[in-house]
């Protein structure tokens, strides 16, 4: 803001100098054309040719020259040399005709106005008598070229303090322009004053400047009002739900009408960011509490074992020790499957898309085929050969195939099938079984981890848990779907 105020006082004051020169200028002109018309020896203006306003080239404005960022300020004006030749009859005549008009102008306008003959020399004005011919606006004016400078004040005396802060204060614009008699350059009008200070213009335009100043407050006070209403009260109540939610005692807020738009996006986001949180906490706090279920059933069959053999030991017969011992091994054996499955799922669930990988289902199908058919347990591969290829790594689609028609094998099924299609975005692959089928009451819980009707024979239940993750992990899913002739379980990928 004291920048912008600073730009916008000089300006002001550059304005203020320029509207000095336009005066000058038109007083100049005004004047000369009255010397012209009063010069002796000048034509009647009856009969003098009178140039037609319709012409395009009548009119010719002088527009302002002065810039105080970049105009030379010259010396104060010197005084006339000395002549010896005394000033030119008609120009002492048409000073004395005019006078009074000079004198006149100069009660009104302060301005101070010379006059000069053809030779540069002063028959009216401050030092008559004396050659002004040397001075560079008196030159350019005997050339027939108005001319405008900026020359230092040696009059002028600081009253103000301020004015340290005005470059105009100091100075003072001289205006030099021809009088010209058929055509040639007869003498020339000097005009001189100083241009209206700039603290004196901001008084003098008070009203105005207040005004805009009134304006100004007004509409940053509304623009105010409204990024408060609608970007700083939003961010701080979204700031303050965000600490609440820290301490898990926040709710996540409703979007506010008023919010700017990158602000509601902003809640938008925030709220579901919130519900992924929620929901991956309580994720992770239902899994921790099956994981500590899981891991108590052997942990407990292996302490009892381990107490028993302690207290017992001698008393026991070595059949009964080394059931006891099996036990130990069993458990101990479904304590380190299950610590595999969870790195296994940890694995799938940390996994990311690869960029630009491609692969051809149509190839993981065949391989799991060929690796898992048995004699007892038949798996083929029916997937079209126009299926396209998808946004995962071939690794990835064993292990999920793999997961599949093993968890079909160990349902009681003797024949799985895997085929496929395409639907454009994604290819879906479809692992059918001939078993008995999942029931309806668990069908539901089918990819929850832990989950198994096998517990007995070993099943951890993360083996439909760690397929899904890693499906999901690239872009696709892993689902059960209904089917009165057994099991059919589909994986859908992103085509590449």
């Amino acid at each position: 803001m004291p920048a912008i105020g600073g730009v916008f006082l000089r300006s002001y004051e550059n304005t203020l100098v320029r509207q000095t020169e336009a005066e000058l200028a038109a007083q100049g002109a005004a004047l000369a054309a009255t010397a012209t018309a009063l010069w002796p020896g000048a034509p009647p203006p009856t009969t003098a040719p009178r140039p037609d306003p319709e012409d395009p080239s009548y009119y010719r404005p002088e527009r302002p020259s002065i810039d105080l960022s970049a105009a030379r300020i010259l010396p104060e004006r010197p005084s006339p040399a000395s002549s010896a030749t005394p000033p030119q009859a008609d120009a002492a005549l048409a000073a004395a005709r005019l006078d009074h008009i000079f004198a006149d102008t100069t009660r009104s306008t302060l301005a101070a106005i010379v006059l000069t003959d053809a030779q540069g020399r002063v028959v009216r004005g401050l030092g008559a008598g004396g050659d002004l011919s040397a001075l560079p606006e008196v030159r350019e004016a005997l050339a027939g070229r108005p001319e405008t400078v900026l020359r230092r004040n040696g009059q002028y005396r600081q009253r103000s303090i301020w004015e340290l802060f005005s470059r105009a204060s100091a100075v003072r614009l001289h205006h030099a322009r021809p009088v010209e008699v058929g055509g040639r350059t007869v003498g020339v009008l000097l005009l001189s004053r100083s241009p209206r200070g700039l603290f004196k213009g901001l008084h003098e335009d008070r009203g105005k400047l207040l005004l805009g100043a009134g304006v100004i407050l007004v509409v940053l006070f509304g623009l105010a009002g409204l990024v408060s209403r609608g970007v700083t009260r939003p961010i701080e109540q979204l700031s303050a739900a965000t600490r609440a939610m820290a301490t898990g005692r926040g709710e996540p807020l409703e979007t506010p009408r008023t919010a700017a738009i990158e602000i509601q996006a902003l809640y938008d986001d925030f709220r579901a960011m919130s519900e992924a949180i929620d929901k991956r906490s309580r994720y992770l706090r239902d899994f921790a509490a099956a994981l500590s279920h899981e891991f108590k059933t052997p942990l407990a069959g292996v302490r009892g074992a381990i107490e028993l053999l302690q207290d017992h030991y001698p008393t026991m017969s070595q059949a009964e020790r080394e059931r006891f011992l099996a036990n130990i091994a069993a458990d101990s054996a479904r304590l380190s499957a299950l610590v595999g499955r969870l790195l296994e799922l940890a694995r799938a669930d940390m996994a990311t898309p690869e960029a630009g990988v491609a692969a051809v289902p149509a190839a993981a199908a065949k391989t799991v085929a060929a690796a898992l058919s048995t004699p007892a347990f038949a798996v083929a591969s029916d997937l079209p050969a126009d299926l396209p290829p998808v946004a995962a790594p071939l690794a990835m689609i064993e292990t999920v195939l793999t997961v599949l028609v093993e968890n079909s094998r160990q349902a009681g099924a003797a024949k799985v099938v895997i085929s496929g299609h395409d639907r454009g975005a994604a290819v879906v692959l479809v692992v059918a079984d001939d078993g008995p089928g999942v029931p309806q009451a668990d069908a539901a819980r089918l990819f929850e981890p832990f989950f198994t009707t096998r517990r007995a024979e070993g099943g951890t239940g993360l083996g439909l848990s760690i397929a899904r993750s890693l499906a999901r992990a690239h872009g696709g899913d892993a689902a059960y779907v209904a089917d009165p002739g057994g099991a059919r379980f589909t994986l859908s990928l992103p085509t590449a």
